[in-house]
């Protein structure tokens, strides 16, 4: 299956999830930048509140690629705490990494939402959306830390994926929705037409967009 381009990809994705259309304990998250496209059209389909799920790894000082953990919305930290014992990673290390990232995480979140602060997901059903997965490790540290926050469901649903990415996914969460799992895979980019990157100022205009269609429930309101 190839799409368009992001919004026709959450058109159909969208159609998927026709289950949750209408429901008041659903909240859609895009993963920014590129899935909040597929995330506003999901969730203008199914008349649902729409955020960012903003999350940082943490990467391995000195092999930055190693996630040792990740930081999200919502004052929400993961660590691997196997990697961390594993490398003896002291723990003024871990602080001076989360530091760096918390910065990049707040400057986003202002870029992004403004003032509006991230909604309260506490006790809904989660609809987390990126425009595709290869490895999924985004997505992963998206759903630990998400987890955290505690909400009843967590659904996972791209446009794309890799099979074996999607299956792993399933021992995560409550329930994976893959349109499409092409084999082979190779790449996100390759099962769109359009894949041109998502600037941070589309991203801020599609939650504008939503924001004045949909009043979100503040954090610890």
């Amino acid at each position: 299956m190839f799409f368009r381009d992001r919004s026709d990809a959450g058109e159909k994705l969208a159609e998927a999830l026709r289950a949750y259309a209408d429901r008041p304990d659903v909240v859609v998250l895009g993963l920014p930048r590129g899935g909040v496209p597929v995330a506003y059209e999901v969730a203008r389909a199914l008349h649902a509140p729409l955020d960012v799920f903003l999350v940082r790894k943490l990467g391995v000082p000195g092999y930055e690629e190693l996630a040792m953990g990740a930081i999200a919305s919502g004052g929400v930290r993961v660590l691997n705490d196997d990697v961390v014992r594993a490398l003896g990673i002291p723990e003024e290390e871990i602080e001076a990494v989360v530091a760096l990232e918390q910065q990049e995480l707040d400057r986003r979140a202002r870029e992004y939402r403004d003032d509006r602060p991230p909604p309260d997901v506490r006790g809904k059903t989660v609809i987390l959306i990126d425009d595709g997965l290869a490895t999924g490790a985004t997505m992963k540290a998206a759903v630990a830390a998400l987890r955290q926050l505690r909400p009843n469901r967590i659904v996972v649903a791209v446009p794309v994926a890799a099979a074996e990415t999607c299956r792993e996914l399933g021992a995560e969460v409550d329930e994976v929705v893959c349109l499409s799992t092409p084999q082979p895979f190779h790449a996100v980019g390759l099962w769109y037409e359009q894949f041109s990157q998502t600037s941070d100022q589309e991203v801020h205009d599609l939650l504008e967009r939503a924001a004045h269609e949909q009043a979100i429930p503040a954090l610890g309101n």
